[in-house]
């Protein structure tokens, strides 16, 4: 039975730094003081944050009192998603990262360094689907990108993480699957397979960087009222057969997720590491 599945992937004028380590673009002057809350004066970096889910999950980690680094491929974005949390009084600063240049990712980092001094949670939400139709017809191309950005990229964003968290005495990572990559949609099956992957990576990271005190975790949301899941929540047919598949019969909303992800980083989540946490309605969610 084919149940629910897919994912969302959201003014400050900024000078370049030209310092060497990687001309990394400012996009703020000074940060709010960080509200009180589980997340108070830890840093936090998001890839894919300036709409949708990523969006969402940066808003809550920086109500929750996290120092926020959004980012996007689209300068107008990033400055948009900026300027709106800036209005609610939130510690938030932005950069340009397109997730599959190695450029990009060393300024994320580097944003985040240079303003706060550290780095404790890594949210690596960035994902494309440049691929809609039966999976014998997808190219050797289209894998490519989809794997480069969906998979690829979130591991190397976590190496160049992980030395930052270290020095922090630890951190938390969090990956954006999809329940897709449990119940995928035929559709879209290059991109669920790219899901399923990040259950895999999220559990050799986990082993691998728990005696560095840096949990991973994985989050699986389902069908999401965003631009990227309008691809499938604008087939009507399709929309009213997976609702129905659902114990929540509605799609899901961007700020469904970011509780939890703030719960994953914050204390009450110190003994949880290697898992998936499916936010999807009730749909059916095993391999």
């Amino acid at each position: 039975m084919m149940c629910s599945w897919a994912r969302a992937v959201p003014f400050l004028r900024a000078p370049v730094c030209r310092a060497p380590m990687c001309g990394t673009l400012h996009l703020s002057s000074a940060a709010a003081t960080p509200r009180d809350g589980p997340h108070k004066n830890k840093v936090a970096i998001l890839t894919g944050s300036t709409q949708g889910i990523g969006f969402a999950i940066a808003r809550r980690l920086a109500e929750d009192g996290a120092h926020v680094v959004v980012s996007s491929r689209k300068k107008v974005n990033v400055d948009r998603a900026v300027e709106e949390l800036k209005a609610e009084n939130l510690s938030v600063l932005g950069t340009i990262c397109h997730v599959g240049k190695e450029e990009d990712r060393q300024r994320l980092i580097a944003t985040a360094l240079e303003r706060h001094g550290g780095i404790d949670y890594m949210i690596s939400n960035a994902a494309v689907n440049p691929f809609v139709g039966n999976i014998l017809d997808s190219t050797e191309e289209k894998w490519d990108k989809i794997f480069d950005v969906n998979v690829k990229s979130m591991f190397l964003m976590t190496k160049l993480t992980v030395p930052h968290m270290q020095k922090r005495g630890g951190g938390s990572i969090v990956f954006t699957s999809s329940v897709v990559g449990y119940n995928p949609v035929l559709s879209i099956g290059p991109y669920a397979v790219s899901k399923t992957a990040l259950f895999g990576l999220t559990k050799v990271l986990a082993s691998t960087l728990a005696p560095r005190n840096i949990r991973v975790n994985c989050l699986a949301p389902g069908l999401t009222r965003t631009k990227f899941g309008s691809v499938l929540w604008k087939d009507e047919a399709l929309l009213n057969f997976l609702k129905k598949a659902n114990n929540v019969p509605r799609l899901g909303e961007p700020k469904d997720y970011g509780g939890v992800v703030s719960f994953l980083c914050s204390p009450d989540a110190s003994y949880i590491t290697g898992e998936t946490i499916v936010v999807a309605g009730g749909s059916i969610s095993r391999l």
